[in-house]
């Protein structure tokens, strides 16, 4: 386990990344979880009291990675940008476990689970993370229904996500 102190920064203008928040691995921290790695990789450990497992650390070139901390993590870490936290890191390499309600009730899709199955490693995740997010069994059974019905249209998560907003602002 490689153990460091990082601080909670924020991209202001960086193209697609721009409002992420992120930690910075450097090089040569980087270097001591996984030896010349240039391409993302997962990681488990702690970044302060959270703990995390299969998340990815992303290169942002002359070797060095960064984690972005999505809305939930932030709220776990409860630091705000520029905060120095602790961080515990080391390769995680047993890969992403999908969620298993999830593949279950694809089972029974085979709609859904076709496409699913044309989708990306990646993307198939974002749905799989989402249903893992959820906090209460009512909330899991809703995004998986959700996911059910987006997959059989052939839709992708963020088309999912955005039919599924525009219904919420149409108050339907």
């Amino acid at each position: 386990m490689t153990c460091f102190k990082a601080t909670i920064e924020k991209f202001q203008q960086q193209g697609e990344k721009s409002g992420w928040t992120y930690i910075r691995i450097p090089a040569a921290v980087a270097g001591k979880i996984k030896k010349d790695q240039k391409t993302s990789f997962r990681v488990k450990g702690k970044i302060g009291d959270l703990e995390i497992r299969a998340v990815a650390l992303l290169p942002m070139g002359g070797g060095d990675f960064i984690i972005a901390l999505n809305a939930g993590m932030r709220r776990q870490i409860r630091q705000p940008v520029g905060a120095v936290v602790s961080v515990q890191l080391e390769e995680d390499e047993a890969g992403y476990l999908m969620n298993q309600e999830l593949m279950d009730c694809l089972a029974d899709a085979p709609e859904a689970s076709l496409f699913f199955e044309t989708l990306g490693g990646s993307h198939q995740r974002y749905f799989s993370k989402w249903v893992d997010d959820a906090k209460t069994e009512a909330t899991r059974t809703k995004r998986i229904a959700l996911i059910l019905n987006a997959l059989e249209k052939g839709w992708s998560y963020s088309e999912m996500i955005r039919a599924q907003a525009a219904k919420n602002r149409n108050g339907q």
